[in-house]
């Protein structure tokens, strides 16, 4: 019988994939560098530490504490490595091995911090004046497993 913790620790990624995969998509090409102060990491920084979130993340899962601070590649790379990510992750949330960390743990410190930093992407976006459009993510098609690129169409956006 699947462990419901678990379960809903893949719904928050395949969230994570859906509204990561919203802000990051169809990004102007140099929105990677985009700066809006001396203070704020720029586009790519930020997408490259979600890729060091989630690597972390899977690392804890497997009982150990692992961090990599690694620079910006080129955009799309690191959007390649972002899905990569989740998906390995995930794979292992759906795996029978055991997890070497509590859910909540895993939840409150990497994906919690994930999903902060893919508002700041989206936000940047707006920024920088390539905003995505507004949605109600409630009714969003959402399925764990679902960590990829390929995402449902949005069923009710906004400006």
């Amino acid at each position: 019988m699947p462990d419901p913790k678990r379960e809903m620790l893949r719904h928050t990624l395949a969230t994570l994939a859906y509204r990561g995969g919203k802000a990051i998509r169809n990004a102007p090409s140099e929105f990677a560098d985009f700066r809006c102060g001396d203070t704020v990491r720029v586009p790519g920084k930020i997408l490259a530490h979600l890729g060091d979130l989630l690597d972390w993340a899977l690392s804890m899962a497997k009982g150990k504490r692992e961090w990599h601070d690694s620079a910006p590649q080129n955009w799309d790379k690191d959007v390649d490595r972002f899905f990569s990510a989740l998906k390995a992750f995930d794979d292992y949330l759906a795996s029978d091995q055991p997890l070497e960390a509590p859910v909540e743990k895993l939840f409150q410190g990497p994906i919690a911090d994930a999903l902060s930093h893919v508002g700041q992407i989206a936000m940047l976006r707006r920024v920088s004046g390539a905003p995505i459009r507004g949605e109600n993510y409630y009714v969003a098609d959402i399925t764990a497993g679902r960590v990829g690129p390929e995402q449902s169409a949005p069923r009710r956006e906004f400006d």
